[in-house]
């Protein structure tokens, strides 16, 4: 995922004349600033259940909780994690006859990679990373240039890139021809250097909070973004615009899924369906701004009039054979990260 987060803990409790002993507590977590918190306050007085909603803000910060017994019904992380915490046995399967409405659902959001059959998941939002820019200050055929724009001399000091090893290197290794889950040693350098090459030529700004708010003020030409908030930068500046190079780039899935201790199972699957309701979910995209995957919510907001009308980024791509998911693979993040930390440093 994905949005740019505040990462501060919500708790949301509905209060009646019953007590809280009297109703059934949900437990979730998911990242900051993704859910609108009506539809939370509307889940509880449909079932008469309280929520407790607390937020995170990265998938690594998710995972150490957990591994230090909190226990939650309905986690969301990233594609790569939910594939992680599979592969670790951290997951209960799920019961999509308890979830209706995935069939409201894009078939091309499921059965991914990292969750055959969703046997263990259902979307929750979805996007892509792209290039936000300037239209008065970049010239069009730069753009040509694809993920190479970054290294454009003639936008030195304008550029923002986001902080994260993975997507960085993601850049680099698109710009070269190569998979976003090479492990070839050989391209993973080739890689490095690149991103060496763009830190010395553009001197980009590697940032993540307040990213999306400088871009709406036109602080800098260019940002490397999530289409979520490159939505949302296009609909408060008409200068500005978004585009996805051809070599490809990550796909990403945000998902709900359900802890292997998770206390209330039952409680998690209504939620889970009650997020893929059409109505509800596109109140959520509305209020959220990334893609939704419900094929009526995403329509809807694109469509005349709608909140986001006319902007591409909103909906991502699915027909590049060259867009890419992320594996989980702990060695490969690992030296991609000590890599970014060398590059950073120069």
């Amino acid at each position: 995922m994905k949005k740019l987060i505040l990462g501060v803990a919500l708790v949301l409790l509905t209060l009646s004349g019953c007590t809280t002993k009297e109703k059934e507590t949900l437990k979730v977590f998911n990242w900051g600033v993704y859910i609108d918190e009506t539809v939370i306050s509307d889940f509880e007085d449909k079932y008469n259940v309280n929520v407790i909603y607390d937020n995170y803000d990265s998938n690594e910060s998710m995972y150490t909780k957990l591994q230090s017994g909190e226990k939650y019904d309905i986690l969301i992380p990233t594609d790569w994690m939910v594939e992680r915490l599979i592969s670790e046995n951290k997951l209960q399967k799920i019961d999509l006859s308890k979830i209706p409405n995935v069939a409201n659902v894009d078939e091309g959001l499921l059965d991914r990679s990292f969750d055959p059959q969703n046997q263990y998941s259902v979307p929750y939002f979805w996007g892509n990373i792209g290039i936000i820019y300037n239209k008065n200050n970049v010239d069009a055929a730069d753009l040509e240039d694809g993920w190479l724009l970054l290294n454009n001399p003639k936008y030195k000091d304008q550029i923002y890139i986001y902080d994260s090893e993975r997507d960085v290197f993601m850049i680099a290794e698109k710009a070269l021809g190569y998979s976003v889950n090479t492990t070839d040693e050989a391209e993973i350098n080739a890689a490095y250097e690149l991103l060496k090459e763009i830190n010395a030529t553009t001197a980009p700004v590697y940032a993540v909070e307040d990213l999306i708010d400088a871009m709406v003020n036109e602080q800098k030409d260019i940002a490397v973004s999530f289409s979520g908030d490159a939505a949302y930068i296009l609909s408060q500046n008409e200068n500005m615009a978004f585009f996805v190079p051809e070599e490809g780039t990550n796909i990403w899935m945000d998902s709900m899924v359900i802890p292997a201790d998770a206390q209330n199972v039952d409680l998690a699957h209504k939620w889970m369906d009650f997020m893929l309701d059409e109505a509800v979910a596109l109140r959520n995209t509305e209020y959220v701004g990334y893609t939704s995957p419900v094929v009526s919510a995403y329509q809807a907001v694109v469509a005349p009039g709608g909140m986001y009308e006319g902007i591409e980024a909103y909906v991502p791509r699915l027909d590049n054979p060259l867009d890419e998911s992320y594996n989980y693979d702990a060695q490969l993040k690992a030296k991609l990260a000590d890599l970014w930390i060398r590059v950073k440093a120069q």
